[in-house]
């Protein structure tokens, strides 16, 4: 009998790597088995192959140069030879790219909104101050333009909802939860463990806290020498490196390697095994008020107690499973919180709704068990 030919899905990105989590290990493995997956991404330095999906890895952009801003006619070829019957874009760079895939190709679209780019934009440092405005405008402007071309969203915040008006009615929530896997549970600490490991992990910038958690564990040693902080992860301005370096310099009780590349999710999460405590410290900002940071997931999941800031959704969305220690910025009470350290018990209720086989399930239903709504 002859075998069914499955229907095509090119999932493409102008900066993600082809093994980048959301894209291949979340929603590329969860399709794949019913689809034909293509994934369009940046090469990435660690191994990328898998059984069921196809990877098309380009060179490495530099992040303001020529090379990106033409990335999108590479992967625009790509997209018209591959002729899938379902593009997904993950990233805001590939709209302009839809209009004309729409007219050669009439296949339907899903735009991955993985970050509300317009605040991002507008109120972090990514870009120079007076261009931001107009980067952001310009931004928001192509995805009002793009709507008739959209025909779902997939949002990776719940809060995007009240952000972006423009996705109306079509948008399917799809948190970025962490995806089970045979990793071993976090390390648990004991008060007789002769070191206290600290971890930071994920994007590293301002707005993500990474100074703010150099500040948090330089604090905390001074008061207890058994404190180390590891720090793992990526920035893509160099600025972000020098400036760790430099508040690092003369503190052996921190390690960090650079990685001027993506690191590879499975260190992170070996990391994240390893640790005895993670550090969640984005400091307040208008572009991650509504947003649940992945490696809050990631700790959850993992039951690795976090020394949490004080944001007020983030602390109630651990409170349940007694899973963090909330700090002020401005105040950190170091005594306080190696005293929680000592005394507080953590996890005495596994969490649940952290795992991103609850979204697998509404990714499938909208791609796959309703396939004729989007095909």
């Amino acid at each position: 009998m002859q075998e069914i030919k499955k229907r095509r899905i090119v999932l493409a990105s102008v900066l993600k790597p082809v093994n980048d989590p959301r894209m291949f290990e979340k929603m590329g493995q969860s399709l794949s088995p019913h689809y034909e997956v293509h994934i369009i991404g940046t090469k990435s330095k660690s191994d990328s192959s898998h059984d069921n999906i196809i990877f098309h890895p380009l060179a490495s952009y530099t992040r303001l140069g020529l090379d990106r801003i033409l990335s999108p006619l590479r992967i625009l070829k790509k997209i018209l030879y591959l002729k899938p019957a379902l593009l997904v874009i993950c990233t805001h760079e590939l709209l302009w790219v839809v209009l004309i895939v729409k007219i050669f190709l009439r296949c339907p679209v899903v735009y991955d909104i993985r970050e509300n780019y317009f605040r991002n934009i507008l109120y972090t440092n990514s870009f120079p101050a007076l261009l931001r405005v107009f980067i952001a405008l310009y931004v928001r402007i192509k995805e009002w333009i793009t709507i008739p071309a959209i025909n779902t969203y997939f949002l990776a915040e719940v809060g995007y909802e009240k952000e972006l008006s423009f996705v109306r009615n079509k948008n399917i929530i799809l948190e970025n939860k962490l995806k089970k896997i045979l990793l071993p549970p976090a390390r648990k600490w004991s008060a007789d463990d002769h070191d206290i490991h600290l971890l930071f992990s994920g994007t590293l910038a301002v707005t993500t806290g990474v100074f703010v958690g150099i500040d948090l564990a330089t604090k905390l040693h001074a008061l207890e020498p058994r404190i180390r902080l590891h720090i793992i992860g990526f920035s893509a301005m160099n600025t972000v490196y020098h400036e760790i370096r430099d508040q690092t310099k003369d503190k052996d009780f921190i390690f960090f390697k650079e990685s001027h590349e993506p690191v590879p999710h499975v260190e992170i999460l070996s990391a994240i095994q390893k640790a005895d405590f993670g550090i969640i410290a984005y400091p307040p900002n208008l572009s991650t008020e509504n947003t649940i940071p992945t490696k809050l997931f990631e700790y959850l999941g993992y039951q690795l107690p976090i020394f949490l800031i004080d944001h007020g959704a983030w602390v109630s969305r651990c409170g349940p499973y007694r899973a963090a220690i909330p700090f002020q910025q401005h105040n950190i009470n170091g005594a306080g919180i190696l005293h929680a350290i000592r005394h507080q018990t953590f996890y005495s209720t596994a969490p649940d709704d952290v795992f991103w086989e609850s979204e697998e399930h509404k990714l499938l239903q909208t791609v796959v068990v309703l396939p004729n709504k989007l095909f």
